[in-house]
């Protein structure tokens, strides 16, 4: 009898442990990309190498730097000044600015910086307007030059601030009213509550959000590439595609990630400052002060500026452009929709499936204190790294390992048969989905972890006490229950893939585009109207997602209510 309990014990764990190598699997096969960049950036330098830090490399750090660092000032000011304001006050269309400010979310930069180009170059309506009013000519007047550095601060600017308005105004959200009053009580004006009190306890979710700014930022390429930015996003294409060097690309990869994996580290910092978060129980909701006069009138003007600047102005001139190129909408502009859509909808499925069963695995390895939980725990922060690293840097990490392997199979191929058989994973569709897991994957890992931890663990003691498997009780339990956080999960992949463009430009397969590689290759021949109809598509697209998260945000301020 004890031996019988002893084989069961042992098959279970058995079991057990499987799930968990299967955990860890996922994570290494996700890690991977990394793993690859970090040994080429290892490997002895090239003469490629040797070339570019005597030449660009310098250029390519300074540039990076001056726009993370510029881009992350200008949406914190941005994004804290709004939600400070919607939060605190009450004004003109302040019930709509929490909708409103998000929208610049659905809208890629790099769709942004072309619309902009075409409305503010010298052959654009804009200055096309003012020779008519002035009679001036071209070069009579100075006018700022949009495709520069400036230019592109700007327009990554105007995309990337809701990150930080996101998170500063959950923050606001949830402050305490007694540490505002106790300020308004001892005679501080509104500047210095919100200076001395408000600021500081929001501090760590301004810089989580300002952390995400900084990475988009290193991570863009049609942006710079447009507006002809020399970065390392652009540096690594021309390396691996211009001179044809693996070990040098992954070496600027390398290099990108290391300021990757540092603001990664000062966001973690930041949430372990717990001295400046409130400690009082009365969390009432906070009733907006209303403003009067010029008061109210520039608050209003301050917080729908970046929303016309960043979502209202770039729609109206695409959906101008995309009227005159309607007779574009084709069977080749439908193909282009349905292989971005079936492309997103595979790779949305697939992330959050694995993310459902990596994230029961490890509920259920807690719940059973089995000595696997650890390793599961360690497997899914392996598995959500790839959100951080750019597309570039993810799609070099998975064409060499993959081109190496090629090589291989061929060289045993032709041993045997006498001809090689060719690419079996470069430039597969496979390996561009498995480029997007890796690039998404935290997403949904996020996004599932959430549900999973509203549903009550009595639940599961109570599958168990009926007699019902692991799978039994997540298809019969936990998948009813989570059915529209698997809902928003998928929507945010979907649009996250669709919008992706540097890993899909390297790796998607030949004669083969998307929507947002279309719309980026026309915008760069100069056909805007042509890219509109793409870059239509892809905002509405997004929209979706950024709706639903303006709706749960709305929820959770009635909640906090």
């Amino acid at each position: 009898m004890a031996l019988a309990a002893t084989n069961q014990s042992n098959a279970k764990s058995a079991r057990f442990s499987g799930s968990a190598l299967f955990a860890l699997l996922i994570g290494a096969m996700l890690a991977t990309p990394v793993v690859t960049v970090g040994l080429y950036a290892l490997s002895p330098n090239t003469e490629v190498w040797q070339h570019l830090k005597d030449t660009v490399l310098s250029d390519y750090l300074k540039n990076s730097l001056i726009l993370a660092c510029s881009v992350g000032l200008g949406s914190t000011i941005i994004g804290t000044s709004t939600a400070w304001l919607t939060t605190l006050y009450q004004f003109p269309g302040q019930r709509l600015l929490p909708w409103l400010l998000l929208l610049p979310l659905a809208m890629p930069a790099y769709i942004i910086a072309f619309t902009y180009s075409g409305l503010l170059e010298s052959t654009g309506p804009l200055h096309h307007q003012l020779r008519n009013i002035t009679g001036w000519q071209y070069g009579d007047y100075w006018f700022p030059e949009i495709r520069s550095m400036g230019g592109a601060i700007a327009m990554l600017t105007l995309v990337l601030y809701p990150y930080v308005f996101l998170l500063a105004r959950a923050s606001s959200l949830e402050q305490s009213i007694c540490a505002l009053d106790v300020g308004r009580t001892l005679g501080l004006s509104a500047w210095q509550r919100f200076t001395r009190i408000a600021l500081p306890m929001a501090r760590p979710s301004i810089v989580a959000g300002t952390s995400l700014v900084i990475m988009e930022t290193l991570s863009d390429y049609g942006t710079v590439q447009y507006f002809g930015i020399s970065t390392f996003t652009t540096g690594i294409f021309r390396t691996w595609f211009g001179l044809g060097d693996a070990a040098a690309a992954a070496n600027l990869s390398a290099m990108l990630l290391l300021f990757v994996f540092i603001f990664l580290g000062l966001e973690k910092y930041s949430r372990r400052q717990r001295g400046y978060q409130s400690t009082s129980q009365r969390h009432q909701r906070i009733q907006p002060l209303p403003l009067r006069g010029h008061k109210a009138w520039l608050a209003s003007s301050l917080c729908f500026t970046p929303f016309i600047l960043g979502f209202a102005i770039p729609v109206l001139q695409l959906a101008v452009w995309a009227i005159q190129a309607r007779a574009h909408i084709n069977h080749a502009f439908l193909q282009l929709c349905w292989n971005s859509f079936w492309l997103a909808g595979v790779s949305a499925i697939l992330a959050v499936s694995i993310a459902a069963v990596l994230i029961f695995q490890q509920r259920r390895a807690q719940l059973l204190k089995k000595p696997s939980r650890n390793l599961s725990a360690f497997s899914l922060r392996v598995a959500g790294i790839g959100y951080a690293i750019p597309g570039t840097v993810i799609a070099i990490g998975v064409i060499i390992p993959a081109g190496l392997f090629d090589n291989a199979f061929n060289n045993h191929y032709e041993q045997f048969t006498g001809q090689r058989y060719g690419l079996l994973l470069g430039g597969s569709f496979a390996l561009l989905i498995f480029a997007y897991l890796v690039r998404f994957m935290a997403v949904s890992l996020q996004s599932v972890e959430a549900g999973f931890s509203k549903i009550k663990t009595s639940l599961d003691d109570a599958a168990r006490s009926l007699g019902l498997n692991q799978w039994q009780t997540l298809k019969q339990i936990h998948l009813p229950l989570l059915k529209s956080t698997l809902l928003t999960a998928l929507l945010i992949v979907f649009v996250d893939v669709l919008k992706e463009l540097p890993a899909t430009l390297v790796m998607r397969p030949f004669n083969f585009n998307t929507l947002a590689v279309r719309a980026f290759e026309l915008a760069s021949d100069e056909r805007l109207s042509d890219a509109a109809l793409p870059a239509i598509a892809i905002i509405l697209t997004g929209l979706i997602p950024v709706l639903l998260l303006s709706r749960n945000i709305a929820h959770r301020m009635d909640n906090h209510a």
